[in-house]
């Protein structure tokens, strides 16, 4: 019978120790797989948030900081949602920075958007069809993509994608380069179909059915946007709130690099008192307060265990329409400010600040 004991321990055939749970305390399935192992006494770590289309601030500051020549080569990337579909690119480098860019600049973005079938998509499981993205994600992460993944994942570096367990209402963190190092013949199917729930906004589009099997009976997990548990993944929840886990090893510099492809200041506006405005206003609303909870907790563990923190949010107010997410003007707006602010040294910041209150007339 499928119930919180048999999803606890459930497993994709095949792909043993590939996923956790982010709230699990118990120790990493397979350390060695899941912990990096850097060539020095380093580790470069990027997370990339949710924000939708806003994921361009991300590829603009990618492709600036690789054009300065000040880009390092990341041990571990994780990404959540928007992040999730650019992470893998960003994992392998710079030499796949052109194609984040047409990704998320060229104007494809907006065969993701089916307007002849929103009204249909009130009366369905989602707003959107799945296939526009499906077919995106086929287009860019082929088994070419996957092959490089394994390659850097035997290196010793990782790739992680948060998706959330509607069944379960907890978040999973998936080793995407143990998946692809799997050897599995259906590897790139389930690569694809983590990033594309990871990328599946509630209600906007359809959850992923991914198959799994626990003692004995094969159920059908379902998973969605990972952003609807956290817009980011830095270090597993889990791992934070316990006290036995072992710390970093002596001598060993982190740095950590978050990019929020979202504003974390307030964003003063007049909303219409209509429904779907209200809904998406205070949805917006929601996932701030979301991620500014995320980074005070990252921030506090990165304090306590002498990791280097570097955070980059977007800070400036650009027109954005709510029915029209993926808006080519606006995409290409948002990744001129994620480049301009990368090449002009002022992309991130150390320490943490939520407000831009304007300065009192005198």
């Amino acid at each position: 019978m499928y119930g919180p004991q048999a999803a606890a321990s459930a497993t994709v055939d095949g792909f043993q120790g590939v996923r956790m749970y982010a709230d699990s305390s118990r120790n990493l399935p397979n350390e060695r797989a899941w912990l990096p192992m850097p060539g020095a006494r380093e580790i470069n770590y990027l997370a990339l948030s949710g924000g939708g289309g806003a994921g361009s601030f991300s590829v603009g500051a990618l492709k600036a900081w690789s054009d300065v020549g000040q880009r390092p080569q990341f041990d571990i990337v994780s990404g959540v949602s928007t992040g999730a579909l650019i992470a893998p690119y960003a994992f392998l480098g710079s030499s796949f920075d052109q194609k984040l860019v047409d990704l998320y600049t060229s104007g494809v973005a907006k065969e993701l958007v089916d307007a002849d079938f929103l009204p249909k998509g009130l009366l369905g499981p989602s707003l959107l069809k799945q296939e526009p993205l499906r077919r995106m994600v086929e287009k860019y992460l082929t088994s070419e993509v996957l092959g490089k993944i394994a390659l850097e994942h035997r290196k010793g570096r990782r790739l992680f994608v948060l998706t959330t367990n509607l069944d379960s209402q907890r978040a999973v963190i998936w080793n995407m380069g143990a998946i692809a190092d799997s050897g599995q013949a259906d590897a790139l199917k389930l690569f694809q179909d983590v990033i594309i729930a990871s990328a599946s906004m509630p209600g906007l589009y359809p959850a992923v059915l991914i198959k799994v099997r626990s003692g004995g009976e094969v159920f059908e997990e379902m998973h969605s946007d990972g952003g609807s548990m956290s817009q980011m993944l830095t270090i597993p929840e889990g791992w934070m709130a316990s006290d036995d886990k072992p710390s970093w090893p002596k001598g060993l510099k982190i740095n950590m690099y978050v990019i929020i492809n979202n504003a974390l200041m307030p964003e003063f506006a007049t909303p219409r008192n209509n429904t779907l405005v209200v809904m998406a206003r205070a949805s917006s609303t929601l996932i701030k307060a979301q991620t500014r909870s995320a980074l005070l907790a990252t921030y506090a563990y990165a304090q306590r265990n002498h990791i280097r923190l570097r955070i980059a949010s977007i800070d400036a107010a650009v027109k954005y329409d709510v029915t029209d997410p993926f808006n080519t003007n606006y995409m290409r707006a948002i990744y001129n400010l994620g480049y301009a602010k990368m090449t002009s040294g002022t992309f991130w910041k150390e320490r943490l600040s939520f407000t831009n209150e304007p300065t009192a007339d005198h």
